[in-house]
């Protein structure tokens, strides 16, 4: 038997560039050892599952798979899914496109999330569920640069300093010195759960001032081996954790701040990633991620 799914590339305007997604409608008689296997199959790093809401207002309910694992929240099948389902149940029944609002019912919250169309893309961002919070230390930077195949020296830049912070998804967040660095990052095995575990989902997010891109304000890579996902072209989830060490190392003054992250590139598939958060008395009071998105097409995987 075969099920079809929605492949969609997300944070990106390119056909070959960000974060592919595939979105799966036909979820009947799917259990969660199903769901898995599917997530697996596909090997994308994440696989939606759409149902019905429990609350007949919003628009759909949505469980998260990565090829290893389920997540709550994570921030790329948020903005596809979004995108994904106003196009068919929006904008196709009313024969026009026109900004929309789509909430979804994930395990990590209610996630309301504004649709934009545009020509070949659309762009959507949402509130994150969660707001970040530091979620223990960080490993020595030795031990961090011995995981990443990094010399200790390049670990660190200006003042900012290993963290581990969560916006529903726990990472820890490694400055490196810049893009040189950046490029000979990699996972090392031996030293991988030493330097990164806490928790059931070791994951690194590395970053660096100098980037590729004007408009970028950082560069990032991800890391996440322990989910079946080797590196992520684009991870929405870290992006809305990320604030919380922009606030914390850069200080910015009290209103809303916005950046632009650049994911993927060493990968061969580019990200932009827009990451929004209001400051207030020092502390977030909110967090917004926001990327363009553009379906590909439709595909089918053996069940």
């Amino acid at each position: 038997m075969e099920r079809r799914y929605t492949l969609l590339h997300v944070f990106t305007k390119q056909p070959d560039g960000g974060n592919p997604l595939a979105v799966m409608s036909e979820v009947d008689g799917l259990d969660d050892a199903a769901m898995q296997a599917i997530a697996h199959r596909i090997g994308l790093s994440e696989t939606v599952f759409v149902f019905p809401p429990k609350n007949p207002a919003h628009l759909a309910s949505i469980r998260i798979f990565t090829p290893a694992s389920e997540l709550p929240f994570a921030g790329h099948p948020t903005v596809g899914t979004a995108i994904c389902l106003t196009q068919e149940r929006i904008w196709r029944d009313k024969g026009t496109e026109f900004d929309a609002l789509a909430v979804l019912e994930c395990k990590g919250g209610i996630l309301r999330v504004a649709v934009r169309p545009g020509s070949g893309t659309a762009f959507a961002e949402f509130d994150a569920p969660t707001l970040p919070y530091e979620s223990g230390e960080a490993a020595p930077s030795d031990r961090l640069a011995a995981a990443l195949g990094l010399a200790p020296s390049e670990i660190g830049f200006e003042n900012f300093r290993p963290r581990r912070f969560t916006a529903g998804n726990a990472f820890t967040f490694v400055p490196v010195a810049g893009l040189t660095a950046m490029g000979r990052a990699h996972v090392v095995p031996a030293f991988w759960d030493q330097a990164f575990g806490g928790d059931s989902h070791p994951a690194a997010y590395l970053y660096c001032r100098e980037t590729l891109q004007h408009k970028a304000g950082f560069h990032a890579r991800a890391f996440v081996p322990g989910m079946g996902v080797p590196e992520d072209p684009a991870t929405g989830s870290a992006a809305a954790a990320f604030a919380g060490i922009i606030n914390l190392f850069d200080g910015p003054p009290e209103g809303v701040y916005r950046t632009v992250i650049e994911q993927g590139i060493e990968m061969g598939r580019p990200s932009e990633i827009f990451l929004e958060f209001e400051v207030k008395g020092r502390a977030i009071r909110g967090v917004r991620i926001g990327g363009y998105a553009m379906i590909v097409g439709q595909e089918t995987v053996a069940v």
